[in-house]
């Protein structure tokens, strides 16, 4: 098992695999309301079996390199997670995005999880356009794009029917030549 260190405050990211079922779903089950706000992430996790398939979905995923699943764990607890979806190695576009409960916010943690994330999907894998979707009214989600270096592409109305609603989509993206740009500005400050 690998993880990366994501700072001096004991966060790491790590792959999310379906051996740590018990653990997602205590996770899952302390940030459920909050996590579920504007998306169903998880929500087919309501047992440990359910949790089990959840991450076995994403390992399968995974193994046939249209996805990837990666928890964030601070002092050793699973707090949330970052993830790929959509990815077309062919097409050199992905889509990332993440979760998290509500004690681990305002730490820092995605962006630094999504950097990782993002540098491995530029580099390694040759992605040349990441895309971020989030709900309009989830500014915590927005806000990470925006310290991606993320430009708004637009907004998808009306997009996203969720717990009855109808939410618009923002779609950000960020191409690998701004990315590395970006990257090299913030090693030079």
């Amino acid at each position: 098992m690998y993880a990366t260190s994501l700072g001096d405050d004991g966060a790491e990211l790590r792959p999310l695999e379906p051996w740590h079922a018990e653990e997602f779903l205590a996770h899952l089950d302390r940030g459920r309301t909050f996590i579920n706000r504007f998306v169903p992430f998880g929500s087919q996790a309501a047992d440990t079996d359910g949790a089990r398939e959840v991450l076995q979905r994403y390992a399968d995923r995974r193994a046939a390199g249209t996805a990837a699943l990666h928890g964030l764990w601070l002092r050793g607890r699973l707090v949330g997670g970052v993830l790929v979806l959509n990815f077309d190695a062919d097409n050199g576009t992905c889509e990332v995005g993440c979760w998290l409960e509500p004690d681990a916010t305002g730490r820092g943690l995605v962006t630094r999880a999504m950097r990782v994330l993002i540098d491995w999907a530029v580099e390694a894998r040759g992605i040349h356009r990441v895309e971020w979707v989030a709900a309009s009214g989830n500014e915590p989600s927005l806000n990470v794009a925006r310290r991606l270096g993320m430009s708004r592409d637009g907004v998808r109305r009306e997009a996203h029917l969720h717990h009855g609603v109808r939410h618009d989509l923002e779609v950000w993206s960020v191409l690998a030549p701004e990315w590395r740009a970006a990257r090299t500005a913030r090693a030079d400050h």
